[in-house]
């Protein structure tokens, strides 16, 4: 039971990190594939593949997803029919949410275990251990990047020198348009590129000395090579992905690949340029026995990479295979399916728009021959009225609520709108005409209930001037599932009464299948379907309720718990309506929290889960004009 509690305060937070978290080990598995693929080519094609895989962790595809279904135009969908209408007494305030509307209580017997009353902190603590790790990470980097800015402000810019003239003909061998800075440093530290937007290479003094002409220009060739390829910008990149995802052991191995590929790439453009494989080698060997400091992540140098493996490289290098038609095709053909296919994903789930069901576009809405809104300032809780049929009365409702009922739908299914929709109240008094009373009493009472509810639907685009839209959206709800040992259902027989009837709001016996009453904390049914319990449980949980049992019967339920401390549920009858009446005592406060009132009396449960749920956008309202 613990466990169940804890998916329901912990995981409706953690499944998009771990989603993020999968997907991206994912792509950086796919990324490790290719680079076996791709080992006898360029090195640039491997170093490409690995700061790709780096940036995902940056680029949720929910991101993509969310594009998608921006983009994606609404489809109309038909509507869901209804299912039994299950009559209930309805109990003190139906529409005012209290302060402790969205809590849920725990039984006794959790709220006294002290590993549950350690669950709150889990997250903080979490977050805690978190941004521990992300300020260390952030620390190294910034007294590394200390060390070089030190070292810069005691350098002085080199304006000519055997150093300057040979970095300006590679630069032009190399194509670079804008001259490279140079400042020469007293430290020992390595030659490298610091710097992102506009690059210097750091050139320490003493080092010409020890070079000879071939051995300086191929240093800076590698040098100007960084600069060509971007590769500061890269590295500050990885290391953001370090920070945030420090506790992900692959995310350093990645930034361990893309130096070494990195140090490949610009050694074959050295090559490539004319360059010596003897005398390049020479060239960071001198370097080496130069500079005692170890490389550093923000500084581009040219002694990266494991040493002794690089020399074997670059002295029995061949020339690298150039990517043939077939593998570009191949990176194009993945590049584009992970960055495309969440997209189409999103376009294809996106926004649904329900009709409406019993109306056409150009057909008007039923209407009531005569309304009355006015102001309610009583500052009394709301309720509402709807016996006998064609007759619509609400005390101090608001707007918000009024849509909510007019479209059958709870609180936490309107959005939009402005802030006085959950704030003002009102007093509605609706009647329709005689011969339209007459009509509603010959319909069934599922057709009764659709033609109230199109009314209610009427009154607020005449008075209100509501427009809505209808659409889905992801949202916390709950799945009701068998228990683990199994239902403990009686099933309902033709015929079959309580001992005492079900009585409705009128005092007088409904007792017929299909027919339901309760109260705070109270609950008992006659000849319903688990689907039918399942509404009655969103109406009392503010959540979406899926009846996910696989029990096809219909029972006799009896249920009793603790209420919140909140308003009761509103429950639909059989004649559409949602009836008001005066609150009844709630039962005792030892009864247990619904959650295990529901499996200990009823062999189900409830988890916790997350899915599309139907939602009604406020597009335009208007307050109403008071007559």
């Amino acid at each position: 039971m613990l466990e169940s509690y804890l998916r329901a305060i912990i995981a409706p937070n953690v499944p998009a990190l771990f989603n993020h978290l999968w997907q991206s080990t994912v792509c950086l598995a796919i990324a490790g594939l290719l680079t076996l693929v791709l080992r006898k080519n360029h090195a640039r094609a491997r170093y490409g593949l690995w700061l790709a895989a780096s940036i995902k962790f940056l680029i949720p595809f929910s991101l993509l997803i969310s594009l998608g279904a921006h983009l994606a135009r609404p489809r109309v969908i038909k509507p869901t029919e209804p299912g039994l209408f299950v009559t209930v007494e309805e109990v003190s305030q139906p529409f005012t949410k209290g302060p402790h509307a969205n809590e849920r209580r725990l039984p006794p017997e959790l709220a006294a275990d002290w590993r549950y009353r350690l669950l709150p902190a889990v997250p903080a603590v979490c977050a805690v251990v978190w941004f521990g790790g992300f300020l260390l990470v952030l620390t190294g980097w910034w007294r590394r990047w200390r060390q070089v800015a030190e070292a810069l402000q005691a350098a002085e810019p080199l304006r000519d020198g055997r150093e300057v003239n040979a970095l300006r003909r590679v630069e032009h061998l190399a194509g670079v348009r804008k001259p490279i800075d140079v400042m020469l440093s007293p430290t020992s530290l390595e030659p490298g590129i610091f710097g992102i937007v506009d690059p210097v290479l750091v050139w320490p003094a003493g080092i010409s000395e020890h070079l000879q002409d071939a051995h300086l220009e191929a240093i800076l060739a590698h040098e100007v090579w960084h600069v060509r390829r971007h590769d500061n910008l890269a590295a500050a990149i990885h290391m953001v992905v370090e920070a945030i995802f420090w506790f992900h052991p692959l995310v350093w191995w990645v930034g361990t690949r893309l130096v070494e590929e990195r140090e490949h790439a610009c050694d074959e453009e050295v090559l490539q340029l004319g360059g010596e494989p003897q005398v390049y080698a020479e060239s960071i060997l001198k370097t080496c026995q130069f500079c005692l400091e170890s490389p550093l992540a923000c500084v581009s140098g040219i002694t990266g990479s494991e040493l002794k493996a690089r020399i074997v490289r670059i002295m029995t290098q061949r020339a690298a295979d150039k990517l043939s038609f077939s593998r570009k095709l191949l990176l194009t053909a993945i590049g584009i399916s992970l960055i495309t296919g969440p997209v189409v994903f999103g376009l294809m789930n996106g926004p649904q728009v329900r009709a409406q069901s019993t109306q056409t576009s150009d057909a008007p809405l039923p209407s009531f021959e005569v309304a009355s809104i006015k102001p309610d300032r009583s500052g009394r809780s709301g309720g509402v009225d709807v016996t006998p049929p064609g007759i619509f009365n609400a005390d101090a409702i608001t707007a918000r609520e009024l849509v909510a009922y007019a479209f059958a739908l709870r609180a936490f299914q309107v959005s939009g709108g402005p802030g006085w929709t959950g704030s003002d109240r009102y007093d509605v008094e609706a009647k329709a005409g005689d011969s339209q009373i007459e009509a509603l009493r010959r319909l069934p009472p599922e057709q009764m209930g659709k033609q109230m509810d199109l009314m209610i639907q009427a009154l607020l685009a005449d008075r209100f001037k509501l427009k809505v839209t209808h659409t889905t959206r992801d949202l916390p709800a709950f799945a009701l599932v068998v228990a683990k040992n199994g239902p403990k259902l009686r099933e309902a027989k033709a015929g079959d009464t309580y001992p005492n009837g079900i009585k409705g709001p009128d005092g007088r016996p409904v007792g017929h299948a299909g027919a339901a009453q309760g109260g705070p904390g109270r609950l008992t049914a006659q000849g319903i379907p688990i689907a039918a319990l399942a509404s009655v449980l969103k109406l009392q949980l503010g959540r979406e309720v899926w009846d996910q049992t696989g029990l096809k019967g219909k029972y006799d339920i009896t249920l009793q718990w603790t209420p919140d401390q909140r308003p009761a549920a509103m429950f639909q009858g059989p004649d559409g309506g949602r009836p008001g009446a005066e609150s009844a005592p709630p039962p005792e406060s030892s009864a247990p929290s619904l959650f295990t009132a529901i499996q200990e009396q009823l062999g189900l449960k409830l988890e916790s889960t997350k899915g599309p749920v139907d939602v009604i956008v406020i597009d335009h309202i208007e307050r109403p004009s008071e007559n």
